[in-house]
């Protein structure tokens, strides 16, 4: 009897396999999470892999031109993971749609602006960012990674992370007093696709001393009209039963895209 006709092997190839690739994706886990190239022994001490499979995968991997390895050996993130990347942006039309709010939401006097999407159960991605003109401001950059379980996008990211559907009533706008930072506060609110999927959320942060009652209450407001603006845009819902603010939303959504 043949490996293929004995009961069960079918599925005991295919868990194999299945572990193969979370094992590998660990491995570009690892070196994206560092944001800088990683030796073998860096690798192993944050996969927990053995050298001897690591260089397996990797070798897979530079087929792939997920992985390249450097001149001094350490290994980096292959021109893949750049065209991965764009390719999420082009397919989901953000940048056009979420930048043009984050520069509207500066314009208008608020704190920084970010866009953040979940990356996985533990942290969160700064996919966007456009800083305000105050002389101080708190430390996020694009491509961040954050932990999801503090901080206002990651209350959002996880609140709405199976989509609109069901939280009619939920509260649009979390807000975050010194949970990631001690010295920044912020505000996040979600941004829906086209049947209501979650594509990220929108955050306002900056020093906490910034964060006062007012204050809050106006950037809430803005914060509001424009993850709703960027909603629209993207083809998302939003819980507005008003035919003529809608009208008005949707007019303000085509006006900010079409600024040069």
């Amino acid at each position: 009897m043949t490996l293929e006709s004995k009961p069960g092997a079918g599925a005991a190839t295919q868990v194999d396999g299945v572990a193969a690739v979370d094992r590998a994706l660990k491995i570009v886990y690892a070196i994206e999470k560092a944001s800088r190239p990683l030796s073998l022994a860096d690798l192993a001490r944050a996969t927990g892999l053995y050298k001897s499979t690591l260089l397996r995968l990797i070798a897979s991997l530079e087929r792939g031109a997920l992985v390249v390895r450097r001149a001094d050996q350490r290994y980096g993130l292959g021109p893949l993971a750049f065209r991965l990347g764009r390719a999420f942006e082009t397919n989901y039309h953000l940048r056009e749609c979420v930048v043009p709010v984050l520069e509207w939401l500066v314009a208008n006097g608020t704190e920084s602006s970010s866009f953040h999407v979940r990356h996985d159960d533990d942290a969160q991605l700064c996919l966007f960012r456009v800083d305000s003109p105050h002389a101080t401001l708190d430390r996020v950059r694009v491509g961040d990674l954050l932990p999801m379980d503090r901080g206002a996008p990651g209350k959002v990211l996880r609140t709405f992370r199976a989509g609109w559907e069901g939280h009619a009533n939920v509260r649009l706008v979390s807000r975050s007093i010194g949970e990631r930072d001690p010295a920044c506060g912020a505000l996040s609110c979600p941004v829906f696709g086209p049947g209501g999927e979650l594509l990220g959320a929108i955050s306002l942060s900056g020093p906490l001393e910034r964060f006062t009652g007012g204050r809050i209450d106006e950037m809430s407001r803005l914060l509001l009209a424009a993850a709703e603006t960027a909603s629209r845009a993207l083809g998302g819902p939003w819980p507005s039963t008003n035919r003529r603010e809608a009208g008005r939303v949707q007019a303000r959504a085509r006006k900010l895209l079409e600024q040069p």
